[in-house]
């Protein structure tokens, strides 16, 4: 079964809702209810990591989540989520499937008392999807990409911005650690990010969080066609 992660109040047209789901872990309360449904003849559930109260990035309980998706048998999933860019060439506007990532602080696992070493990496499987789907959506992307996670819940400054550009193309606070834990207990796992803004003193311009948020639901209708290709893929 397919598992979505989005942000915001994001919602997927043409899902077919079944059940509202309550779950329960071991390490707490995930953001929210899980939305199981059907988009066409799939089955697939639906999690919005900020939940109702707009959780903010660096308390989003990430392990529940991942813990509670696993649960419900999801087997692979797909998180959509809303990054900066770091380059002039990359605008508002753009989707990118990132093919790898860099978050070397923070770094959350569900192995806290004994040592299990994994290779982080983004599903090629699930990626490649994603590429074909974004392709026949007729979406404006790139199909590679370094996700760069910071902490939150504020923005980067600008010496930041100029020392990230070095490593990679856009920035987030949330897919790294998604990605992580879900490759921990062998969920497949990949993104759609759309790119809402740019980064910290990459254009002369101000950067205010309305402006965010208003490019994050205008992508959202690319989004949808994207991951609506994905699920007919699938039938």
């Amino acid at each position: 079964m397919l598992g979505i992660i989005a942000g915001g109040d994001f919602s997927l047209e043409g899902m077919e809702v079944a059940d509202k789901r309550v779950m329960e872990t071991p390490f707490g309360e995930p953001s929210d209810h899980f939305t199981i449904g059907r988009l066409g003849h799939r089955e697939m559930v639906l999690l919005l990591r900020h939940g109702p109260q707009r959780i903010p990035p660096h308390r989003i309980n990430h392990r529940a989540n991942i813990y509670a998706l696993k649960k419900l048998e999801v087997t692979e999933i797909i998180g959509v989520n809303s990054v900066g860019s770091l380059r002039e060439e990359l605008p508002p506007g753009r989707i990118v499937i990132p093919h790898d990532y860099l978050s070397p602080w923070g770094i959350l696992t569900f192995y806290e008392h004994h040592v299990v070493h994994i290779t982080p990496s983004l599903d090629a499987g699930l990626r490649e999807r994603l590429i074909r789907a974004a392709k026949e959506a007729g979406a404006a992307f790139v199909q590679e990409g370094v996700y760069i996670q910071t902490i939150g819940p504020r923005l980067e400054t600008k010496a930041e911005v100029a020392m990230l550009r070095n490593f990679g193309h856009v920035v987030g606070m949330t897919m790294a650690h998604e990605a992580t834990l879900c490759q921990e207990v062998g969920v497949a796992y990949a993104s759609i990010c759309s790119v809402d803004n740019y980064c910290h003193g990459i254009i002369d311009a101000p950067l205010t969080e309305e402006e965010i948020f208003q490019r994050g639901r205008e992508n959202a209708a690319t989004v949808n066609k994207i991951l609506i290709r994905v699920m007919e893929e699938m039938e």
